[in-house]
Order: C-alpha cells, then sequence, then structure tokens
C-alpha cells in the first residue's frame, strides 16, 4: 500500500473516531484509537502515528525530517500488545513488543515499548503521552 492511501485510512479511522456519537465510552474510543495507532506503526507510517500524540508533547520535543527519516530504516515485523493497565489519574498504560527489522543489514531485533495514554476532556479524545518508540534504545 502507498503511504498516501494508508495516511487516508489513519484519517479516515480518525474522522469515525471523533464522528462517534456522545454515548460512546472512552474506553472503546481509546480501543479505536490505539487500533489504529498500532496499524499505523505495523505499516510504518510514523508520521500518521505522529499526529495521536500528544499536541503538547509534539509541540514541546518536535520531530525532524531527519528522526522521520531513521524510522524509514526500519520495518516493523510485529506489534503485540502484552497488556495494559489503567491509572488512577485519567491514564492507561499498555506494554507493546515490537519486531523491528533493520532494512540495511536485513537483522531483526525486539523491542519493548511501554505506551501512555491520557485522556482530554477538553477535546474529548485520547492522547499517546510519550511520544513515538525509540526503535533505537539499546538498553
Amino acid at each position: 500500500m502507498s503511504r498516501l492511501l494508508l495516511r487516508c485510512l489513519l484519517l479516515c479511522c480518525l474522522a469515525l473516531v471523533a464522528g462517534c456519537p456522545k454515548s460512546a465510552s472512552k474506553g472503546t474510543a481509546l480501543e479505536e484509537l490505539q487500533y489504529a495507532y498500532s496499524a499505523a506503526v505495523r505499516w510504518g507510517d510514523f508520521e500518521g502515528a505522529w499526529n495521536l500524540v500528544d499536541p503538547k508533547v509534539r509541540e514541546a520535543h518536535p520531530l525532524t525530517d531527519i528522526d522521520f527519516s531513521r524510522y524509514k530504516q526500519v520495518q516493523i515485523s510485529g506489534y503485540r500488545d502484552l497488556g495494559g493497565t489503567t491509572l488512577g489519574n485519567g491514564e492507561v498504560v499498555r506494554d507493546i513488543e515490537i519486531g523491528v527489522v533493520n532494512r540495511h543489514t536485513l537483522a531483526e531485533r525486539t523491542v519493548r515499548y511501554r505506551e501512555r495514554w491520557r485522556y482530554d476532556a477538553a477535546a474529548k479524545t485520547w492522547w499517546l503521552v510519550g511520544g513515538l518508540p525509540d526503535l533505537w534504545d539499546e538498553r
């Protein structure tokens, strides 16, 4: 699939979520956004996934074209939800295992990542608080 088509699909998903009736539960909206986010990451659409990051985080820590070009050097081979926890402060965390293949060496490795989602009552949506996964962290 082309990146343009993937972005269009992601935007359609976001539009559907935004257009959901107000009776939809916050949990359902979160699941739909998490699905859209995981699909964007699995397909390598990190620009699309970046749109689901909290605007305050995007403003404080903007990504450059060089940052996005680093994501183009990898292929995602797997995205597995390892479970999550609801925190008492309107946040949800979810542990993720991502399979990453370096496009140049074809070496595959696994990266663990913790997503942190925050509900924004004013915008009536969930935002990813931690930013995009660091696929190069050598911890």
